[in-house]
């Protein structure tokens, strides 16, 4: 636990605070190939990641399951505040999953 002015932020007890993931947010959209994306959820907050469903200028990631049916709204979206300046990156489950395996180097 962490107190941040009049805040408190909760992580979770294996929490590396050296990890890219840690307080970025991230946004799933299609399938994922290897996990559910609950289960890849999990992994990323387990690295301090915050997870919200829908794409915003405050997005980290945009995590592109291999099991999409052409581009989503949310990749559309994400597309789109890119172009407008946002520093939103766009991942292929390949790469969130390279991520996520730092975790455990880093240690």
């Amino acid at each position: 636990m962490i107190f941040i002015g009049t805040e408190t932020i909760y992580f979770h007890s294996q929490t590396d605070f050296r990890h890219p993931f840690l307080n970025k947010t991230i946004v799933f959209t299609g399938a994922l190939a290897t996990m559910t994306r609950r289960a890849a959820a999990k992994l990323a907050i387990d690295c301090g990641a915050v997870i919200h469903g829908a794409v915003t200028e405050h997005t980290d990631f945009v995590v592109l399951g291999d099991k999409r049916r052409g581009i989503s709204t949310k990749q559309q979206r994400a597309e789109k505040l890119i172009h407008d300046g946002a520093a939103i990156q766009l991942l292929v489950e390949d790469d969130f999953l390279w991520i996520l395996s730092m975790q455990k180097g880093m240690q």
